[in-house]
């Protein structure tokens, strides 16, 4: 078994990153880091504008569930060791990114939580029983003396537990101060920072009144409610990381005189021959080369019952080998496979900025300013009001806890992770942040038919001979599309090889030049044939390609397909919704009359170009209506980009893919009623969470400068506060709600 290398933070400018830099299609520079110690998402954004915009073309970007930092850039001139000591310089450690380390470290924050929380409430217990003590000798007859002994008891006890509990906060806030920012854990740390203060120079001059029972109270909570939050987001961005964890470390690959060798995955290079057992995952696109299988693809594809497979079938990352033993040709290195792409997917979506991430953010940019004022203001203006100073210390110390903005920071990306995590467990990957946003506000839908509400896999049907020479030559010009009729018809001629010279018009057909003339394949419109020519009986509600050949002869080819068995529910429930439903076709009046009575839809157009649906979508859109296009062929994908809102099966093609913003696995169209429900539920999360934060801070604030909160009361309102955001995330997504 190949084990991972000993990974730790790069310790700059000792340790060169170059040596992890990788290229990729878009950027010829790409580093993967991970970030030792981001708390919160304050810190993405710093790290993210620190960056984004630096000579070079540099672009960064980084996840909240990963903790991965993609940086790319193409300017030569900037090196990697620049980048990691810039973020060095802002006070954050990195390390080049492992799947298996994300998991070590969350881990290890787990573990270090938990300690330190053990160690205050332990430390808080005994101090508190000397506070009683104390305050129960006041109101009888202790003397100074005993008293002041308790006090120094309760300091000797509390310092080393602050010293050691203390230091989540305080590590964090030193981090940022050296960076010249503000996080969340300054306040905190400067509230216990100054309770203790405050406690021993009450000791040393013989006070009455030491707090060092607060301030462990105040960690105690602090760290209670900071274990929670850690494990309540572990909980969110648990599919995300079972994503990275589930990319191969190893493989086996099969020399080719035979012999095995274990390599890691990311070694694996197009061509390579590696060998998977049974109860193994495959470690790398490719095809079969040898044997006969069950593959589990359920993270792929959400759906459960295992597949056959056997020679020839391409075949995923990620997916589980449950009977026999396969060999597979690497098609695709480790980094380019389907499921980093979903991974990467993913991490770019968290990021994408809603206008309530937007808003968020400005706001937390004023908050860490402002909660410092705040609390200088109550300090001065309870101490210059003839409170003591010591008092008015403790007061401020409680606006400094209670207005901490976790909440806020929390509201939108912890909705976001569950959703998306949520929607990938369903079958659906978000491609942009701000997707289900958009599309908790459409109020129309328009589907494309072949492909979305077909199955997308037509089959020839033989209602009149079809020449042999004929056949070859249209199926020759198929095998260069991805268009489902063309396949349909590649797969019905048997092996042949794609044509050259041939060019595809969107939503018309292929055309090739040759000697004798030009062949064309593809619609009525594509190949002249006039509408006035009606096909036979049978083929009347059927779809249709027809050959020209170059000395004009046209010859038709008839296709059948099958609507998807949940197409009318999903339509059904979409018009109950109170949604416009329309379909958009580029086939016969005749296929797509007959696939709109079958699904109930009333509103459907035939006949339509690129450009048709890309109008009609348009006009829509001046109506004032908001649209979602569900598509998957290459004539959608301007329909799909200009749409509100725009969903892709995956069967689709690539440009489609890339146009639309969300992705759906599987064969049921039912997934995008799920992805609908899934949106307006986060929506409403995220105003609910909104809603929280802010009513929060509006109370607490005005409270803790008045006087009326004392730090304890600060601890646990803030801690829960955050509690209740990040819990109201991860309540159900049932649609019930709806």
């Amino acid at each position: 078994m190949f084990e991972a290398p000993e990974l730790t933070p790069l310790d700059y400018p000792n340790a060169d990153p170059a040596a992890f830099v990788i290229s990729s299609p878009d950027y010829p520079f790409v580093l993967h880091l991970l970030v030792e110690n981001m708390t919160c998402p304050g810190c993405i954004q710093h790290i993210e504008r620190a960056l984004n915009g630096r000579p070079g073309g540099v672009k960064a970007r980084l996840s909240l569930s990963t903790k991965r930092l993609t940086i790319s850039w193409k300017d030569s001139g900037v090196t990697a060791l620049d980048l990691v000591t810039l973020l060095g310089d802002l006070g954050y450690r990195v390390m080049p990114f492992k799947a298996e380390v994300v998991e070590q470290l969350s881990d290890s924050q787990g573990k270090t939580l938990l300690k330190a929380m053990g160690v205050a409430g332990f430390a808080w217990a005994n101090v508190m029983l000397l506070s009683v003590s104390v305050w129960a000798g006041a109101a009888s007859d202790m003397d100074a003396a005993t008293r002041d002994l308790f006090h120094w008891i309760s300091a000797l006890i509390a310092l080393p537990a602050v010293a050691y509990a203390g230091q989540p906060f305080f590590v964090s806030a030193y981090q940022a101060l050296v960076g010249r920012r503000l996080n969340m854990d300054v306040p905190i740390s400067l509230a216990v920072l100054l309770a203790v203060v405050v406690s021993v120079w009450q000791t040393s001059i013989s006070g009455p009144h030491a707090y060092f029972d607060a301030a462990l109270m105040l960690l105690f909570f602090l760290l209670v409610g900071r274990f929670l939050d850690y494990r309540c987001r572990s909980r969110a961005s648990t599919a995300a990381e079972n994503l990275v964890a589930l990319q191969s470390l190893s493989a086996t690959v099969i020399d080719p005189d035979g012999s095995t060798k274990a390599v890691a995955s990311d070694a694996l290079q197009p061509g390579m021959v590696v060998r998977v057992l049974p109860g193994d995952r495959i470690p790398a696109d490719g095809i079969i080369k040898f044997g006969h299988s069950d593959i589990d693809k359920s993270i792929l594809t959400g759906e459960s019952a295992a597949e056959a497979a056997q020679p020839g079938d391409v075949i995923f990352a990620g997916s589980l080998v449950l009977t026999g033993l396969l060999e597979i040709r690497v098609e695709k290195s480790h980094t380019d496979t389907f499921l980093s792409h979903v991974v990467d997917l993913m991490e770019s979506a968290e990021q994408n900025r809603s206008k309530y991430v937007r808003l968020a953010d400005r706001l937390t940019d004023y908050y860490a300013p402002a909660v410092h004022i705040a609390a200088t203001l109550t300090f001065l203006g309870w101490w210059i009001s003839g409170g003591p100073w010591d008092g008015a210390v403790m007061k401020a110390i409680a606006v400094l806890i209670i207005t901490c903005p976790c909440a806020l920071g929390l509201a939108v990306p912890a909705v976001q992770i569950v959703a998306s995590g949520r929607l990938l467990k369903a079958g659906a990957l978000l491609k942009s942040g701000d997707a289900l946003e958009r599309l908790s506000s459409v109020d129309t839908l328009v589907f494309d038919k072949t492909g979305t509400l077909t199955m997308g896999a037509p089959k020839i049907m033989k209602t009149h001979d079809i020449d042999s020479p004929d056949l070859a030559l249209a199926a020759s010009l198929a095998a260069t599309s991805r268009h489902p009729l063309a396949r349909a018809l590649t797969e019905y001629a048997g092996v042949v090889s794609p044509a050259k010279n041939v060019q595809e018009s969107p939503g018309l057909g292929l055309v090739m030049q040759t000697a004798g003339g030009e062949v064309r394949l593809g619609s009525r419109l594509w190949c002249g044939v006039p509408q006035t020519v009606a096909p036979s009986d049978e083929a009347v509600a059927v779809s249709e390609l027809w050959l020209r050949k170059p000395k004009g002869e046209k010859v038709p080819f008839y296709f059948q397909d099958h609507i998807r068995k949940d197409a009318d529910v999903v339509v059904e429930w979409a018009k109950s919704q109170g949604y416009g439903v329309i379909l958009l076709s580029g086939d016969r009046s005749e296929a797509v009359r007959s696939a709109a009575e079958t699904v109930g839809i009333d509103d459907w157009y035939a006949g339509q170009s690129p450009e048709d649906k890309i109008r009609f979508v348009r006009d829509l859109q001046a109506q004032g209506h908001k649209v979602a296009m569900v598509g998957d062929g290459l004539n959608d994908a301007p329909a799909l980009a200009a749409a509100d809102v725009s969903l892709s099966p995956s069967t689709a093609t690539d440009i489609s893919q890339n146009a639309a913003d969300i992705v759906y696995f599987g064969g049921k169209l039912s997934t995008v009623l799920e992805i609908i429900s899934a949106a307006r539920i986060a929506n409403r999360r995220v105003r609910e969470n909104f809603s929280l934060a802010l009513v929060y801070n509006v109370i607490a604030l005005p409270l803790a400068v008045a006087g009326l909160v004392t730090p304890l009361i600060a601890a646990v309102a803030m801690s829960g506060s955050s509690l209740v955001v990040t819990a109201n995330a991860l309540r159900g997504f049932s649609r019930k709600e709806i």
